[in-house]
C-alpha cells in the first residue's frame, strides 16, 4: 500500500513538472517569437514640422498655427502605422521645438536634430507633415514633395498623392513634385514632405482644423506609404 502511494506520489510530481515545463517552454518560445518580431519591425520617422516658437504659416481666417496641426496630424499618423505593426519614431513629439535654447541660429539646431534622429533609427520611411500657404487664396489641396535625385523617394511620393487625389475634397489633382528641402536631403533614407493643404485657402482651412479631418488625412497618408511599402518599394 505505502509502495503504491509513493509511486503514485512520484508520478503525480513528475506530471506536474512535466506540465511545468511544458507551459515554461511554450511561454518562452511565445516570447521569443515575440521579440523577434519586434526587432524585425520597419521603423518609420514621422517628421512634425516646425516647433517651439516657429509656428509655421498661419490660418488666414482660425490664426491656427501650422506647427500645431502638423504635430496633431503626426500623432494620428503614428496610431496609423503602429496598429498596422510598424514601429514609429516622432523627430518631434511634443509642441516644443528642437532648437534648445531660443537663440541665434535656432533654426538650424532645429533641422540638425531631425536629421540625426532619422540617421539613427535607419528608417524605411520618413515622412515630413506640413501645411502650405500662397498668396492666391484659391489654390488649395494637399502636395507631396520628393528629392528629384532619389527614385525610391519618388515612388513613395507618388503613392501618397495618388492616395490624396482619391479622396473625395480634393477640388484639384496633383502630381508629387521635385523639391530642394533640408528634410530631404540629410538621409538617403526615402523621404517626402507632405503638404496636407493651404492654410491660405479658406475651405482647405475650415476642414485641417477639425479632428476629423486631421484623422482623416493621417489615414490617406498611410494608405500611400502602406502601398509603397507593400510594392513601391521594391520597385525603386
Amino acid at each position: 500500500m505505502n509502495f503504491l502511494y509513493r509511486h503514485r506520489v512520484i508520478f503525480g510530481l513528475t506530471g506536474i513538472a512535466l506540465a511545468v515545463i511544458i507551459t515554461f517552454g511554450v511561454c518562452f518560445f511565445a516570447l521569443a517569437r515575440t521579440a523577434a518580431a519586434n526587432t524585425q519591425r520597419l521603423t518609420i520617422v514621422i517628421d512634425a514640422g516646425h516647433g517651439g516658437i516657429d509656428g509655421g504659416v498661419v490660418g488666414r481666417v482660425s490664426g491656427v498655427k501650422e506647427s500645431d496641426i502638423n504635430l496633431s496630424i503626426s500623432r494620428c499618423l503614428q496610431k496609423e502605422f503602429e496598429e498596422a505593426g510598424f514601429r514609429v519614431v516622432q523627430t518631434r513629439p511634443t509642441e516644443a521645438g528642437l532648437y534648445g535654447t531660443a537663440t541665434a541660429g535656432y533654426k538650424k539646431r532645429d533641422m540638425q536634430k531631425r536629421a540625426e534622429i532619422i540617421q539613427e533609427n535607419a528608417p524605411a520611411l520618413v515622412i515630413s507633415v506640413h501645411q502650405n500657404f500662397f498668396s492666391m487664396t484659391s489654390r488649395r489641396g494637399a502636395q507631396v514633395f520628393f528629392r528629384n535625385d532619389s527614385s525610391s523617394s519618388r515612388t513613395l511620393a507618388c503613392a501618397i498623392q495618388t492616395a490624396f487625389n482619391e479622396m473625395p475634397e480634393t477640388a484639384k489633382k496633383y502630381s508629387a513634385l521635385a523639391g530642394d528641402y533640408y528634410v530631404l536631403n540629410c538621409s538617403d533614407y526615402p523621404s517626402v514632405i507632405v503638404e496636407c493643404g493651404f492654410l491660405s485657402n479658406p475651405e482647405d482651412e475650415a476642414l485641417l482644423i477639425t479632428q476629423d479631418y486631421q484623422k482623416k488625412v493621417a489615414s490617406v497618408i498611410a494608405q500611400g506609404a502602406l502601398s509603397y511599402l507593400a510594392c513601391g518599394s521594391s520597385a525603386a
